[in-house]
């Protein structure tokens, strides 16, 4: 085996053990909420977050892997010493993977987006000193963990007390419910249509369609939603047209017929965020090695506009989904459960604002985590319902964890990357 294979090998196996990670806490983060409402269980949830993750991963995680490998640092400085930027990528794996691994065990659901960028500046400063580091980005970063709660918990607590002012605490909410669906459904399809369908409309296959790339998403969404308003105008006539099962009949873990109803929108909305949040989030875990990638087969730095291949994308995806259904536990368990007990109607709304806050972050280019977003949203949903019902303890917890994660990744890369340099450029 030549030593440029060996190279990607050892690279490829430490990329799969950071995605790994990923997968175990910030893809727990989209399903969470699902899973803490019983909308679906613990293995329903894997099964679907693994699957759109890996779709999401494989098929739109360009993006995000590029802006990682080029941005963050200024590639520029390190034009003249591309195994430095193996070396220093190569600490990135390490330390992200190390400390991820370590919140999840802990249940802290952290950002892996943080971590990353944290590591990749840590390195920086150490290699090519202060001005290696984009501080302004960094900045950013920091000004969207506090805003990134705050903005999805207003929007949460909005949405749930439409909802239950509008359907819960009416009279007959069943009935309400029937008059409220198409709103929900077209709420749901037109926030995720705008997040998810602009990077598909993107692509060079639809440019001859009639409609112009802007158009369409807005097109499909609305199409989207016409099709599940009518399907779940017939699914809720079947239910309403049998007897009301009490709980002690029902084999559903969700016995109050409208939160029942009501799960079958939070599902969706879980999907989507899983979808969105791979197309995303994958770059953190790969970005890495196909900067490295790169170095080994142009032996040169990647500048700007480099592709990621597929078998990156596909390594990156594989690993995403095998440590969410083997890690995922914990995280999933603190977001769904030890924040507040929530039913389908509040783990909606949740995941709802979720994707409207990354929605309009994108818009005006502030870097979000679906962590904070999430979170700040069941918190919402807790302010509404009965705010003494918060567990204060988990939230500080997660606060801390926040808090450390930009440091602790940032000095990991640098130590590692220090020790790595003594080792294989001692000169």
């Amino acid at each position: 085996m030549s030593s440029t294979v060996l190279q990607l090998v050892l690279t490829g196996i430490l990329a799969f053990y950071l995605a790994g990670n990923l997968g175990a806490n910030d893809v727990a983060n989209a399903m969470g909420t699902s899973v803490g409402s019983k909308a679906v269980t613990l293995r329903q949830a894997i099964v679907i977050a693994g699957i759109l993750e890996f779709t999401g991963a494989v098929l739109f995680g360009q993006g995000v892997s590029a802006t990682l490998a080029t941005e963050v640092a200024n590639p520029e400085l390190f034009a003249g010493m591309p195994q430095v930027l193996i070396l220093g990528m190569v600490s990135v794996l390490i330390a992200c993977g190390v400390w991820l691994q370590i919140a999840t065990s802990q249940g802290w659901p952290v950002s892996s987006s943080h971590a990353v960028v944290g590591a990749i500046a840590g390195f920086s400063w150490v290699a090519a000193g202060f001005g290696a580091v984009d501080w302004a980005n960094i900045g950013r970063i920091s000004c969207a963990w506090v805003v990134t709660p705050l903005v999805s918990g207003a929007l949460a607590a909005g949405f749930y007390s439409l909802i239950k002012y509008s359907i819960l605490d009416k009279p007959n909410p069943i009935r309400q419910l029937r008059e409220w669906i198409p709103w929900l459904s077209a709420t749901l399809l037109g926030v995720f249509g705008i997040i998810v369908l602009p990077t598909i409309f993107e692509r060079p296959f639809f440019a001859s369609f009639p409609l112009p790339a802007h158009d369409l998403p807005i097109a499909t969404g609305a199409a989207a939603a016409v099709a599940l308003s009518i399907f779940s105008w017939h699914q809720l006539a079947r239910f309403t047209s049998t007897p009301t099962l009490s709980s002690k009949t029902s084999s559903s873990p969700i016995p109050n017929p409208v939160e029942r109803q009501l799960g079958k929108f939070q599902v969706l909305s879980a999907c989507f965020v899983a979808f969105a949040h791979g197309s995303n989030d994958v770059g953190n875990a790969i970005a890495p090695l196909a900067a490295i990638a790169y170095i080994i087969r142009t032996n040169s730095v990647p500048l700007t506009g480099f592709t990621v291949p597929l078998w990156i994308l596909i390594l990156g995806g594989s690993g995403i989904v095998l440590g969410l259904a083997v890690w995922g536990k914990k995280v999933i368990a603190t977001i769904g459960e030890n924040i507040i007990p929530l039913q389908p109607s509040g783990g909606f709304c949740a995941e709802l604002a979720t994707a409207t806050t990354i929605l309009l972050a994108s818009r005006i280019g502030l870097p979000v985590s679906t962590s904070h977003a999430l979170v700040g949203g069941v918190v919402g949903i807790g302010l509404v319902q009965n705010w003494k019902s918060l567990r204060f303890q988990t939230l500080k917890s997660i606060g801390l964890a926040w808090l450390i994660t930009l440091p602790v990744a940032g000095g990991l890369g640098a130590l590692i990357f220090v020790c790595l340099r003594l080792l294989f450029l001692p000169g």
